[in-house]
């Protein structure tokens, strides 16, 4: 007995000293109001859609483990959703946010809490908009900090800074895209890039459109880069520095040094920068990456790395980076190859080394008639040769209330018709249309292969799926050879993401385990693409444990 009550006694101890050390979970509240803000950018002043007046918006902070509730309102005449691109959303696809996937749009006055707890990550993501183009001002961050006294798997850095990459037009973007939309063309290319919603002094009336970083030297930063942009994948440098990743898309790196780094719509890069100057200020700058022969906005946005102690004068002088071409596929392609998970004892990477379900989608371009347009036909895109409608309802409500005619679960494993995917274009450059959606079950292992196409034009695309992340195994120019491509796989520790890039001319092939039920929509990322229909999404079926069915909608989910 009095051996028992020593050992009880020593247990209750180690408890004690413990508790203080447990990581106890919060609730992180925060309230969103969309509402018209007059913003003034390269000469321009106009009223954008913004959360709390702020371009960019406020950044959300969490721990992993925390529960999030963001009261979003709608003070503006367009409908919005809020889409936490990149959480995971275990069982809660009702606050993923995709219009008319998800949830129905939250009408002009009305309010809806999106509610989700973070389990598993830590690091940086991104919010935005997912209805409309307007996640053009609509967007900003989310940083997802480790549990308490938990070490990043690297070196502790001075102090961190988020830095957003995104696009601005002068005119109101809605107007335009309705215009081409009507009739059958392209969308305008924005007027300028920006860093954290400014353009830099590269632009006319650059005063006080410059976003400033004022850093130490000999000191260690974590930047948080993230890109926000519509339609353009970017490369960041900055002038005379290194960077090295140690984080893409909220999943740990082994570390890489890199001159520059290149970033899709929807990804986010973690990078440290080492302050090894003692004075001086630099430009950091973001320009366009696209190796297809396509209009864009190749302007560079830039901002200024500013060393404290700097003496500045009219004619103190700024380094500029010497960032890569604008169709440097060579080192886009290098840097992307590049990427390792950290795969380490505590950071796994959990590669499925077995498939239940293989897919094949082509992605690429179509010209379909539209007897009302311009030239008597409109540009669409397609996966698998079919063009995404979507519903008048969301899909998850369609699939939870078994609601028949919404969609039909029968998009297929494979493209229709086998041809040289990247070689002369077919001579029939129509697609089909429909709200066709891939049947997962629960748990299965599934391996995606993306095979960019010829028709109209080879170009990238940025892929992003909700509710998981994936393993990117393997990637290459020209036709996927399901006979020989898997062979140099890698499965052994692969970047881990949850948006990849398609290369122009080529394909990606990715894997994930089905574990999240519910509704998961996959699309391009550029939002000329996704509007033209280069979308589709996923029925994940419910499993058998209790914990792995879709949980009940909340209350307040908005009506369409």
């Amino acid at each position: 007995m009095a051996i028992q009550s020593t050992i009880s006694l020593v247990v209750m101890m180690v408890v004690a000293v413990l508790l203080p050390f447990v990581a106890v979970a919060k609730t992180r509240n925060y309230n969103f109001n969309i509402q018209l803000q007059k913003v003034s950018r390269l000469c321009h002043t106009k009223s954008i859609v913004t959360v709390n007046g702020k371009f960019p918006g406020p950044t959300v902070y969490a721990r992993e483990g925390d529960t999030v509730l963001v009261n979003v309102t709608n003070h503006v005449k367009y409908n919005i959703t809020i889409h936490w691109h990149g959480i995971r959303q275990f069982r809660t696809g009702w606050a993923d946010g995709p219009a008319y996937i998800t949830q129905c749009p939250i009408q002009t006055g009305q309010s809806f809490l999106y509610n989700y707890t973070i389990s598993g990550q830590r690091g940086t993501l991104l919010w935005h908009a997912h209805i409309l183009w307007l996640r053009v001002t609509v967007h900003g961050a989310i940083v997802i900090l480790p549990k308490k006294r938990a070490l990043y798997p690297f070196p502790k850095p001075h102090k961190e800074f988020t830095l957003i990459l995104g696009e601005w037009w002068n005119v109101d973007v809605e107007s335009i895209v309705s215009k081409a939309q009507s009739s059958g063309e392209s969308v305008n290319t924005s007027d300028a890039h920006t860093i954290n919603g400014k353009p830099g002094p590269l632009f006319s009336c650059p005063t006080k459109d410059t976003f400033t970083l004022s850093v130490k030297p000999g000191k260690t930063y974590l930047l948080r880069i993230i890109n926000a942009a519509l339609n353009g994948e970017l490369f960041f440098d900055i002038a005379n520095h290194q960077m090295t990743v140690v984080e893409v898309d909220a999943l740990y790196t082994k570390p890489l040094q890199t001159k520059s780094v290149v970033i899709a719509p929807g990804q986010t890069t973690n990078v440290l920068l080492f302050t090894n100057k003692k004075t001086g200020r630099y430009f950091m700058a973001a320009r366009a990456f696209q190796d297809a022969p396509l209009p864009l906005n190749n302007q560079t946005a830039t901002a200024i790395l500013q060393y404290v102690g700097t003496t500045i004068t009219n004619s103190s002088f700024i380094t500029m980076p010497k960032i890569p071409s604008i169709n440097d596929t060579l080192f886009a392609s290098n840097f992307r190859n590049s990427l390792r998970s950290l795969n380490s004892i505590k950071f796994p990477a959990k590669v499925p080394k077995s498939v239940d379900r293989h897919l094949f989608f082509t992605v690429g371009l179509a010209i379909n008639p539209c007897p009302t347009c311009i030239n008597g036909t409109r540009l669409n895109a397609a996966i698998n040769n079919i063009t995404f409608v979507k519903p008048t309802i969301s899909l998850l409500q369609a699939h939870y209330f078994n609601i028949s005619g919404v969609f039909t679960p029968d998009f297929p494993d494979n493209p229709p018709t086998t041809f040289n995917y990247t070689g002369n274009p077919l001579s029939n450059l129509q697609s089909t249309s429909g709200t066709r959606l891939t049947r997962i079950s629960y748990n299965s292992r599934v391996q995606l292969v993306l095979q960019d196409t010829s028709l109209l034009s080879t170009e990238n695309h940025p892929f992003h799926l909700h509710g998981f992340n994936f393993f990117v195994v393997g990637s290459g120019i020209g036709n996927y050879n399901p006979n020989k491509d898997p062979a140099n796989f890698n499965l052994v520790d692969p970047p881990e993401r949850n948006t990849v890039d398609v290369p122009k001319g080529g394909w990606v092939a990715f894997r994930f385990k089905a574990d999240n039920p519910g509704v998961w929509f996959m699309h391009c990322h550029l939002e000329l693409h996704a509007t033209w229909g280069l979308e589709m999404a996923f029925l994940v079926e419910n499993g058998k444990g209790l914990d792995q069915f879709v949980l009940p909608p909340p209350k307040d989910l908005p009506k369409c």
